[in-house]
């Protein structure tokens, strides 16, 4: 104890590129239920760029390192040497060298699962899992549309709902982003550029709607989302990569008998936390059996972070980016 580490800290609010410096850090601090790992892998989120920005729900106090989901190993201690899945608490993310996990919170993965997968498998999965069958109550059978289906959240939805047995439709921008949506398994790949969606999913449902849209864009995609939600469907709203919050009119849902319903994973963690071990063996699971493999659009140097996370935000990257330490 005592060494010094290096992460990646934000000490001002900003876009990813302008405000993340790379510094010498005290290592972790440990006391009774952490535990330390060395960072293995480190997954890029959408929230990663907003928390530098100031723009997320949680707001944690300078300087914090971002960072919100590992693949690491335990250092010391009786689980020394276990390989862990593990969501940091801020303001110590995961864009770092070495990280303090709650040890509750880490979670074991198999021995042949490589740690890039491994940390594409926390924050999107377990969203989407957690959206799609305990929040949007998603059944074999049923039809699922995915928005933004080409990037990290949309992907893993779209994997989900085949492994739940519903049929997937999802949207992407672009014919490359379309045929990535295809390859993972979608049913129905909409251009959302060339084609208006909504007209796309009232044809091929004859004229019924999505029984369940998986929505993390928001803005004018959850609008139109509205005219094409089925009866007694449900729209989960999952976030707002689009930029703007959408106003969800309380007369159009009972016309039409549909649920907007609001999924914060990150709740679960204090609300319900024996939601996120259950959803870990069940993604784990799936996993074994080849109905889920996260689509890693990129591995990067960790010292490539501020690069990454500006890409993300502008939209231009696919499937996760996981950035590696040391590479």
């Amino acid at each position: 104890m005592g060494q010094r580490v290096r992460a990646w800290q934000v000490h001002e609010l900003g876009e990813p590129q302008d405000v993340l410096r790379w510094e010498e850090v005290p290592d972790p601090e440990l006391h009774a239920g952490l535990l330390r790992l060395r960072v293995d892998a480190v997954a890029l989120n959408f929230p990663d760029v907003l928390l530098c920005r100031g723009q997320y729900q949680e707001k944690p106090p300078l300087p914090f390192t971002p960072g919100l989901e590992v693949c690491g190993t335990v250092l010391d201690g009786p689980r020394a040497g276990e390989r862990v899945l593990a969501s940091p608490t801020l303001p110590g993310g995961g864009l770092a060298e070495q990280v303090a996990v709650a040890e509750a919170a880490a979670l074991p993965i198999p021995d042949a699962m490589p740690a890039a997968t491994a940390a594409g498998m926390l924050v999107t999965y377990q969203t989407g899992y957690v959206g799609l069958h305990r929040r949007g109550q998603l059944q074999a059978g049923e039809t699922l549309l995915v928005h933004a289906g080409a990037g990290g959240v949309g992907s893993a939805a779209i994997q989900l709902g085949k492994a739940a047995g519903a049929r997937v439709l999802a949207t992407a921008g672009g014919p490359e982003k379309v045929r990535i949506c295809e390859q993972l398994g979608a049913d129905v790949a909409i251009d959302y550029l060339a084609d208006d969606f909504v007209q796309v999913v009232k044809d091929v449902t004859e004229g019924r709607g999505a029984d369940v849209i998986y929505d993390s864009v928001g803005g004018s995609t959850f609008d139109k989302s509205r005219k094409c939600i089925a009866f007694e469907g449900r729209i989960v709203v999952v976030g707002f990569a689009g930029g703007r919050i959408a106003d969800a009119p309380t007369n159009h849902a009972l016309v039409k008998n549909y649920s907007v319903v609001g999924l914060h994973w990150g709740l679960y963690r204090t609300r319900e936390p024996r939601v996120i071990p259950d959803t870990h063996a069940a993604l784990m699971a799936l996993w074994e059996q080849g109905l889920v493999d996260p689509l890693i659009g990129a591995e990067l140097p960790l010292s490539e972070a501020p690069a990454a996370l500006a890409r993300l935000g502008d939209r231009g990257t696919t499937g996760k980016v996981v950035l590696l330490p040391g590479s």
